[in-house]
């Protein structure tokens, strides 16, 4: 016995070598899903002055937003049904010529029109990366590359709106997709020559087309609502309840659907699984807090504390920074212990602690008690971006890793898409209020393109006024986000602890109560790279 150990030991560092090298490869093409919204956001107002089209600009966003979040799934899928990598390469190919596209545009439909195809290959990016690193590196040891992970998401939200502005200024806004490319090339050559997955027999089962309708329509109807209510619609006004409407008997059918369907889009199966469920939850208000969160601090600490919005990104610094440390001392201590549970409990409580103190400021707030709020909020993000993503893959067979990824990803995109507009419509509402009570006048119809400069020109009983209102704006958007986050906790608190996947394993059945498939982990490892 002792001689096969000693042989098997041989090829381990090599191995782990080439494993880093393929997580930089995946990280770069992260970084490429990540840095586009927050580039192209910084670009939009020159965009529109030299294409016009302004009452058309939400849709840029938009059509991007609703074409990722409708894709993720699929691509999940297809992934696990025909070879992780050619679908991979697939969706990078796809959003570089919708960025090279979008840079060509010469009026605002077409670059609508491009960017929703930018982001049917940005919906493969996520789950792609998420999918072939949970392939490559059982969830044992897979701790250890979360820190990495949350360092690119740091990265690209402080560097992002930098990025842009600088790419914006000094060589064109076409610029802003242009400079995908060269990064998308070296991601694609590196995930060509040094990623390699077992081989995967072509699936002979039917593409559920009709599922794969159906969840597209829903996920549409959910997206758009979310979006315009409160802002393009009225809550209460036809669109919004035909949306509703049409989400619900979409997402009703496909359920239904994928019941009968040989090979569903979304296996219902994995929903059994509770631990699978619990972190579906917590993805969901993770996603609800974090973009709410973003939203908001920069225009408080503009407005309110009189900061600059030139290194808007640079003002989210200390929840940045403590949810990358945090996550990678989580994944340090996963990786060396196994244990998880711990985190999203721990997650959850500094989650709802950072929003309710966060819900605290006011007028009077320093920058530094709200750094330390901010840091607060952060930490509890950082135990539970991840390790939602590593309990959920763990939760189910490798032969489902796609789509356990991608109904992962996409329920914190849902949770994103719904943070905001809650968020954002309890925020609007009371800076209008408390300005009409205050005699704000003009100001109130302006109030969200109102910045440090401009705030500075206003008379000193409007400025006054405004600063108050949005400090109460923030204060009840925090206060419901807390609210709302006490349901990850619950959730977090009922998660089973089940043994990560390490080299080895037994076969161990899915039973419903948490309990993952352990087996195939030490084959597939043997000839993942």
């Amino acid at each position: 016995m002792a001689e096969p150990k000693k042989a098997a030991a041989g090829p381990a560092e090599p191995r782990t070598r080439s494993v880093r090298v393929v997580v930089l490869a995946l990280m770069i093409t992260m970084l490429l899903a990540m840095l586009d919204n927050l580039i192209v956001g910084t670009a939009m107002p020159t965009i529109v002055g030299d294409l016009g089209g302004l009452e058309h600009l939400s849709w840029v966003v938009t059509a991007y937003t609703l074409a990722t979040a409708a894709s993720t799934p699929i691509w999940g899928k297809l992934g696990d049904l025909y070879g992780r990598k050619g679908i991979f390469l697939t969706s990078i190919v796809v959003f570089l010529i919708g960025s090279v596209l979008s840079g060509m545009a010469q009026d605002m439909g077409q670059l609508i029109g491009f960017r929703a195809v930018q982001g049917l290959g940005a919906g493969g990016l996520m789950v792609g990366v998420m999918a072939i690193l949970g392939d490559l590196v059982p969830p044992r040891e897979r701790g250890k590359y979360q820190g990495m992970m949350a360092g690119v998401m740091a990265f690209a939200m402080i560097g992002g709106p930098l990025v842009g502005g600088a790419i914006t200024d000094h060589l064109g806004w076409r610029w802003s997709f242009y400079i995908n490319l060269p990064l998308g090339a070296v991601a694609l050559a590196m995930v060509t020559v040094v990623l390699h997955l077992p081989r995967k027999e072509r699936s002979k089962a039917r593409i559920d087309y009709l599922g794969a309708a159906l969840l597209t329509v829903g996920i549409t109807a959910i997206v758009l609502v979310t979006t315009w209510g409160g802002s393009e619609y009225a809550w209460d006004s036809a669109v919004i309840m035909e949306l509703i409407a049409l989400g619900v008997a979409s997402l009703v059918g496909f359920v239904f659907v994928e019941t009968k369907a040989a090979e569903p889009i979304m296996p219902l199966h994995i929903f059994r699984n509770r631990n699978f469920s619990l972190m579906s939850v917590v993805g969901f208000m993770a996603g609800f807090v974090m973009f709410g969160a973003v939203l908001f601090l920069p225009l408080y600490q503009q407005t309110v504390q009189g900061a600059s919005a030139t290194n808007s990104g640079l003002l989210l610094l200390p929840m940045l920074l403590a949810m990358m440390v945090v996550s990678l001392v989580a994944g340090r201590v996963t990786t060396s212990t196994g244990k998880y549970k711990i985190f999203p409990i721990l997650g959850s409580v500094l989650m709802v602690a950072g929003l309710f103190l966060l819900a605290t400021m006011d007028t009077g707030t320093t920058r530094f008690t709200s750094g330390v709020y901010m840091a607060v909020l952060g930490a509890g993000m950082g135990f539970l971006m991840q390790i939602t993503m590593l309990v959920a893959q763990n939760s189910v067979e490798l032969k489902d890793m796609g789509v356990a990824s991608s109904a992962t990803t996409l329920f914190r995109t849902l949770g994103s898409s719904f943070g905001v507009a809650i968020m954002g419509a309890l925020f609007t509402g009371r800076v209008q209020d408390e300005m009409a009570a205050r005699g704000g006048g003009g100001a109130t119809e302006q109030s969200a393109q109102l910045d440090a400069s401009s705030l500075a020109k206003l008379p000193d009983a409007v400025r006054e006024a405004y600063e108050y209102a949005v400090a109460s704006g923030t204060h009840i958007a925090f206060l419901v986000g807390g609210s709302v986050a006490v349901v990850a906790l619950v959730a977090a608190l009922f998660v089973k602890e089940v043994p990560l996947r390490g080299m080895a394993g037994p076969e161990a059945p899915e039973d419903g109560d948490g309990t993952a498939p352990q087996g195939r982990a030490a084959a597939m490892e043997s000839q993942a790279v």
